[in-house]
């Protein structure tokens, strides 16, 4: 599923260079209309096409943001549990060390 989802990204990333490769060879002008009809803004169609890559490029920055937030917190509780445990570990390693004898003829216990 992950390998059809690059192979689209790489197909889409070369149609975007391709038609940004004809948009410099033959500019021309594009005419977006500004707001409550107060004339038109004129940009040449590379420069267009590049912003809208850029927009869209953000635009899926912000889909994965969710999807990144929610590993990193998956990765700090999980940070979290094992440096519990990793401390349950020390303290029970502790207490049978101190339970051991001292001197090498003393039983356990006496």
């Amino acid at each position: 599923m992950r390998a059809l989802s690059f192979l689209q990204v790489l197909l889409l990333l070369g149609l975007l260079a391709y038609v940004l490769l004809v948009a410099l060879e033959n500019p021309i002008l594009l005419r977006f209309p500004l707001p409550m009809g107060r004339g038109e803004w004129l940009v040449p169609g590379g420069l267009a096409l590049g912003g809208f890559a850029v927009l869209g490029g953000l635009y899926a920055t912000l889909l994965f943001l969710p999807v990144l937030a929610r590993l990193l917190q998956h990765s700090r509780m999980e940070a979290r549990t094992l440096r519990s445990l990793e401390d349950r570990l020390a303290s029970t390693l502790q207490a049978r060390l101190a339970a051991l004898p001292s001197e090498p003829g003393e039983k356990v216990g006496e």
